[in-house]
C-alpha cells in the first residue's frame, strides 16, 4: 500500500524551474547572443565593471561635496565632570579622596585604559580631592581647588 503511494508522488506544478543554460545553440532559445543582447558594453566578452562604477556618469564619491579639515593629530579624550567626582566621593568609592585615570577605569567611570581622561566643570564638587588628568578645564581646576583639593596634570604615554 505504502510502496503504490511513494511511486505517485510528483512535484507541485510550477515549484521547479528549469535552469537557463545560455550558448547551447540556436535551438536552446538562448545560442547566438547568450541572452547579452546586441552590441554594448556588457555583450562584450570578458566585460565587466566595478561594483561602484556608473557607467561613465561623474561617481558619487567624486559629486558628493568634501570641505572641512581633520586633524591626523587629534586627540580623544574622555570625559568625566567634577559632579561625578563628587558623586564617587559621597558614594565611598574614593576613600582616599585620590582620583587617578587608573582609579576611574577600575571604578568604571572610562571604558579605556590607554585613552587620556580630561575633567570638565560640570556640576559641583564638595569633597576635598587630589585630581590626576590628562587634562582639565578651567572651571574643573577652579571647582577642584575652591573645595580644596589639588589637580595635577600628567601627560600621556606616547
Amino acid at each position: 500500500m505504502a510502496e503504490a503511494l511513494l511511486s505517485q508522488l510528483h512535484y507541485a506544478e510550477g515549484s521547479r524551474k528549469k535552469r537557463k543554460r545560455v550558448g547551447r545553440g540556436q535551438g536552446s532559445g538562448h545560442g547566438g547572443t547568450s541572452t547579452r543582447g546586441h552590441k554594448g558594453q556588457k555583450s562584450r566578452s570578458g566585460a565587466k565593471h566595478r561594483a561602484w562604477f556608473e557607467g561613465g556618469q561623474m561617481p558619487l564619491q567624486r559629486r558628493t561635496p568634501k570641505f572641512g579639515f581633520t586633524s591626523p593629530f587629534r586627540v580623544e579624550y574622555q570625559i568625566v565632570n567634577v559632579s561625578m567626582l563628587d558623586r564617587l566621593a559621597s558614594d565611598g568609592k574614593l576613600p582616599d579622596g585620590v582620583v587617578t585615570p587608573e582609579k576611574l577605569y577600575e571604578i568604571g567611570i572610562t571604558s579605556k585604559k590607554s585613552a587620556p581622561v580630561k575633567i570638565l566643570g560640570e556640576g559641583d564638587l564638595k569633597a576635598k580631592v587630589q585630581v590626576t588628568a590628562h587634562a582639565f578645564s578651567k572651571t574643573a581646576v577652579a571647582k577642584i581647588e575652591t573645595a580644596g583639593g589639588t589637580a595635577q596634570k600628567i601627560t600621556p604615554a606616547a
